[in-house]
C-alpha cells in the first residue's frame, strides 16, 4: 500500500510549533505514477521559503506533502485525500495548531477540497487547476470553505488552468463565506514567473495574518471586504513585496 508522507520541515523548525503550512505541489489529471520527491519539493520550494521567512519567530513549521500518486484520478481525488491525511498528521505531531494549505496548480484544487478539515483555518490556491464545467456534472464543492480564509491567485494568461473557472468557484464560495478573495496577475501565465516576487509576498502576508492574527496588507483587506466581483478580480500590483519591505 502506498502512503503519503510529509517532507522534512522547510528551513529550521521552531522549538515550539504554533502554526503549520502544508505545501501541496501540482500534478497531472490522470496518473498512477508516484511523484518524484525532488520534483514535488522544487515545485513549491519558493513558497516554503517565503512563508518560512514571514513566520520566523512565530512558531511556524512548513512541510511539503508528498502524494501517493501524481494524478488527481477522477473521483479518487488522491491529492485531496493526501492533504487531509497530512492535516491529521500535523495534529498528531504538533497538537491543536492552525493549519494553512498552500497549493499550486492541481495542489490548489487539493487545498480547496481539503479545507474542511477541522485543523485548517485558511487556504491559498495558486493557479488552481479545476475541471471544465459541465451542466451534467456535479459542481466543484465550496461548502467546506465556510469559516476559512481563502486566497486564490491566478494569471490572466494561464493556458493550463482556466482562470475563469477559479473566478466562478470564488464567486460561489463568496456567497457563503465573506472571507474569500481572489487576485488576478495580469498578462502572466500558469507559472506566474513574471510576478513571482509579488505572488510570494502576497501569500506570505496572507499566511501570517491567517495563522497568527497579524494585520493584513491593505490590498488583502480591501479584497476581502469588497463585494463581488471587485474582490474576486483584484489586480496584484507590481512591486507588492517591495512596498511591504519598505513600510
Amino acid at each position: 500500500m502506498r502512503t503519503a508522507r510529509l517532507g522534512r520541515a522547510v528551513g529550521q523548525g521552531p522549538t515550539a510549533v504554533c502554526g503549520a503550512v502544508l505545501l501541496l505541489p501540482g500534478g497531472e489529471e490522470v496518473s498512477a505514477r508516484r511523484p518524484s520527491a525532488v520534483w514535488a519539493a522544487a515545485s513549491v520550494r519558493a513558497f516554503g521559503r517565503a512563508v518560512g521567512r514571514s513566520g520566523r519567530g512565530e512558531g511556524l513549521v512548513t512541510h511539503v506533502v508528498h502524494y501517493r500518486y501524481r494524478g488527481w484520478n477522477g473521483g479518487e481525488a488522491h491529492p485531496a485525500a493526501d492533504a487531509t491525511w497530512a492535516a491529521d498528521e500535523v495534529v498528531r505531531r504538533y497538537g491543536d495548531v492552525p493549519v494553512c494549505l498552500v497549493g499550486v496548480g492541481m495542489g490548489g484544487r487539493a487545498a480547496l477540497r481539503a479545507a474542511g478539515h477541522e485543523a485548517v483555518n485558511s487556504v491559498v490556491a495558486v493557479a488552481p487547476w479545476l475541471p471544465e464545467e459541465d451542466a451534467a456534472a456535479t459542481p466543484e464543492p465550496v461548502r467546506q470553505l465556510a469559516g476559512r480564509r481563502v486566497l486564490i491567485v491566478h494569471g490572466t494568461n494561464d493556458e493550463r488552468a482556466d482562470p475563469e473557472l477559479s473566478f466562478r468557484l470564488a464567486a460561489r464560495a463568496k456567497k457563503a463565506n465573506r472571507d474569500v478573495c481572489r487576485f488576478e496577475v495580469h498578462s502572466d501565465g500558469h507559472g506566474l514567473h513574471q510576478h513571482r516576487d509579488e505572488v510570494l509576498a502576497l501569500t506570505a502576508d496572507f499566511v501570517r495574518g491567517a495563522l497568527f492574527g497579524h494585520s493584513l496588507a491593505r490590498p488583502l483587506e480591501d479584497a476581502l471586504a469588497a463585494p463581488p466581483p471587485i474582490g474576486l478580480r483584484m489586480p496584484l500590483a507590481a512591486g507588492f513585496g517591495r512596498s511591504l519591505r519598505g513600510s
